[in-house]
């Protein structure tokens, strides 16, 4: 006999859609209650600056970076009146190191020009800094200054697409969209449980859907290893026993610190 055709199911609602993402934040907020910023920073002006040299490379390697930069350059007036060629030795770790140059030099002369040296709180003011967009000037605000904001990087906006909350592609609809589903309070620490799960259990290429903790409500199960043992095999960082991107984590990380740049 010719199997019966199955019965289309039905679209999810929207009032649906909101109560499962909220259950997804609720779950991942279980999963990771240590989640925090990757990058290492000690005051706003070395967050902004990681932040910007992030793009294009992971946090660990602007970690590894860092220290060096900010030992010999440690405030906005210093960076601004390096020598351009130094700076990019320091920073060529992270590549595309010319123009970032250009960027972090230019925001520490706009900093000391326009903002008396320090780095202000607002969003309309970040912005206009060199080399600062929406996602880093959201990071900066959530984790320098206690506002809330959504840090829609390349992870965040894979997830919240395979979880079927939005499927913009365009940062700034993302970050809108997502902030209609959640309230204000959420926004930062949401921030960071999504992007810690992309980080290490729902990768790009081949998600870890068989050791996933909200695969019961992700549209997009099976995409990824479902069998339990090979998806353990996938998992990053603290998840699979290996080191996380900082080399100074908060207390309450689980996971190993990572390696200076000379070791690793």
């Amino acid at each position: 006999m010719p199997a019966r055709p199955t019965k289309p199911a039905k679209p999810e609602s929207h009032l649906s859609m909101v109560r499962r993402a909220r259950r997804i934040n609720r779950e991942l907020a279980d999963v990771y209650p240590y989640a925090h910023p990757e990058l290492d920073f000690r005051n706003p002006f070395e967050l902004l600056v990681a932040t910007v040299l992030s793009a294009q490379t992971t946090d660990l390697r602007v970690n590894q970076t860092t220290p060096a930069l900010f030992a010999a350059y440690p405030t906005p007036e210093d960076l601004a009146a390096a020598d351009p060629e130094a700076v990019e030795q320091l920073i060529r770790p992270t590549g595309f190191f010319r123009a970032k140059t250009k960027s972090i030099m230019g925001l520490a002369a706009a900093l000391r020009d326009d903002f008396g040296g320090n780095v202000p709180g607002r969003l309309e003011d970040l912005v206009k800094l060199p080399g600062v967009g929406r996602k880093t000037a959201n990071v900066v605000l959530g984790n320098a200054f206690g506002v809330p904001g959504i840090t829609v990087d390349t992870h965040f906006g894979r997830l919240v697409r395979r979880w079927k909350w939005t499927d913009e592609e365009d940062p700034v609809k993302v970050e809108a969209v997502v902030a209609e589903i959640f309230p204000k309070s959420e926004w930062t620490m949401l921030s960071h449980r999504v992007v810690f799960h992309g980080r290490r259990i729902c990768h790009a290429r081949k998600p870890a859907c068989g050791a996933c903790p909200i695969a019961p409500l992700c549209p997009a199960y099976g995409e990824g290893e479902t069998d339990p043992d090979k998806a353990k095999k996938l998992l990053k960082y603290e998840k699979g026993g290996f080191p996380g991107q900082r080399l100074s984590p908060p207390p309450d990380y689980p996971g190993l610190p990572a390696p200076p740049l000379a070791a690793g």
